[in-house]
């Protein structure tokens, strides 16, 4: 047996499989079929262009039939492996197998703040502490800018949001989508950190997260970002957001039929313009809370059918993945949240989902917690320890220590306890102590710690700032950006 070091941030998952090697050619053969006798609708005439060229039918204005063909085709072209580098160009996230890591989401229009306990808008000053918090979090790999930015005008938002978590963190990032002139700004952002354009395709620092309309629509924005990661070479997640039995069907495998239908269809529209650019597989199946007309994020059947998905993507496809997870329907950092987070995160750990967001989120992504996300590290933190297995060799067998120690001994004062006890998984929120030293030191819950923690580092932590001459060039980029915006509303 290979060993492994437990506490290492790259893990290989447990090995969890829904679906047998039937089941998932199953669900392949049935995301054929709707794409080639229902089709899809694509919103968008360079795309139209690209799929009839290459053997689509296009029926009508914009609704495409998609031969197996072309599917397959894309399928096989498409890189197995995407690593992402972090801001100082070093590698840190190898997308591929079951390698897992943890991130954010973005957008939220709230955030519970830490110390009033208010809901609020989230403003930009936000988005740069919480990503000041995730730069200094070890269990959280990659950043989203998390909220919204309620009080930046709407057309620098997405730029001064990527210029934020440049600046606060050395994490690699993912970004939602925006117009091919924002990306272009922020193209130019990263490609200043990295060096240059060419460089930053070699070692890419962001993912683009892009999304159909489901069911088995493509709007012309999110092609324009399709298509522009495509031609730029650059990672490109392309993922549904269905609502079981709202936008797409109630039963598990039904919805992952759909997504999957959605993602090859997207697949093949980037591979056409550009193939072997990267590409990451994955998506979301909550199901609609029939009394609250909620999608339900950590609701079981949206944790059985990400696996699912998850397993279509890198067993059968050979794709890079991309997944939910420490998300909560709870309105507040509460029991449900912690509840449903640690589920999820489990889930997502044990199917092998390479790049899992959403850490943080509540009220189904309405509103972001500091308080959470702080929780939620810790908890995996937990997971990755269960996952790492257990190393079997001479010294970990400990038979020498058993027979030295002999019947009746004891291990407390071994030197093989001294050198290994350490290895064990050592909490920093949850308490362990007896209840005495507990109520003596305040008799404080974990969430009351947890808040603890968010000031602390966010008065302590010192981040890695970029080089001055790089972040004049940012600056440059932003006005420019401004600049544009400005002329535009002038117009």
């Amino acid at each position: 047996m290979t060993s492994r070091d437990p506490n290492t941030k790259r893990f290989q998952a447990g090995p969890l499989a829904y679906l047998t090697e039937d089941e998932m050619l199953d669900i392949h053969s049935a995301a054929l079929e709707v794409l080639e006798e229902t089709g899809t609708v694509v919103h968008h005439e360079t795309a139209l262009g690209l799929l009839e060229e290459a053997g689509a039918s296009v029926i009508g204005r914009n609704r495409v039939s998609i031969p197996s063909s072309l599917v397959e085709w894309a399928v096989r072209g498409a890189p197995s492996r995407v690593t992402l580098h972090n801001r100082r160009g070093e590698p840190a996230l190898f997308l591929e197998g079951r390698n897992v890591y943890f991130g954010t989401g973005s957008d939220c229009q709230h955030l519970l703040d830490t110390v009033t306990g208010e809901r609020r808008d989230f403003l930009y000053r936000d988005i740069e502490d919480a990503v000041r918090l995730v730069d200094a979090l070890p269990n959280i790999d990659f950043t989203m800018s998390m909220g919204l930015g309620a009080d930046l005008a709407t057309d620098i938002r997405p730029q001064r949001k990527f210029a934020a978590m440049l600046r606060h963190s050395v994490k690699p990032q993912v970004i939602t989508g925006a117009s091919p002139s924002v990306l272009t700004d922020i193209l130019d952002m990263a490609s200043a950190v990295i060096g240059s354009r060419k460089e930053l395709s070699r070692k890419p620092i962001f993912a683009l997260l892009a999304d159909p309309t489901s069911p088995l629509v493509h709007s012309f924005d999110a092609l324009e970002n399709v298509l522009f990661m495509a031609e730029n070479r650059l990672p490109l997640i392309y993922s549904p957001g269905i609502m079981a039995g709202a936008t797409g069907p109630v039963t598990p495998a039904g919805a992952i039929v759909l997504a999957n239908a959605e993602i090859l269809s997207g697949l093949v529209i980037h591979q056409l313009k550009r193939p072997g650019a990267p590409f990451i597989f994955g998506g979301g199946m909550s199901p609609m809370d029939m009394r609250s007309v909620q999608p339900i994020y950590a609701a079981p059947e949206a944790m059985i059918s990400q696996a699912g998905l998850c397993q279509m993507g890198r067993a059968y496809y050979r794709l890079p993945t991309w997944g939910f997870s420490g998300c909560s329907a709870s309105k507040t950092a509460d029991e449900q949240a912690v509840n449903e987070a640690a589920q999820y995160f489990l889930m997502s750990a044990w199917s092998g989902t390479n790049l899992v967001h959403d850490v943080g989120y509540l009220e189904f992504g309405l509103t972001y917690s500091y308080a959470f996300l702080v929780m939620c590290d810790e908890i995996i933190g937990q997971v990755r320890r269960l996952m790492s297995g257990i190393r079997v060799d001479r010294e970990y067998l400990a038979v020498e220590a058993i027979k030295q120690v002999g019947p009746g001994g004891g291990f407390l004062g071994h030197r093989h306890t001294l050198n290994h006890f350490r290895e064990n998984w050592w909490p920093g929120l949850t308490d362990r102590r007896s209840y005495s030293d507990w109520k003596t030191d305040g008799g404080t819950t974990m969430g009351e710690r947890a808040r603890e923690k968010v000031a602390r580092i966010l008065e302590t932590h010192r981040h890695e700032p970029l080089p001055e001459e790089i972040d004049r060039q940012v600056e440059t980029i932003l006005q420019r950006g401004r600049g544009r915006s400005n002329t535009a509303a002038g117009c």
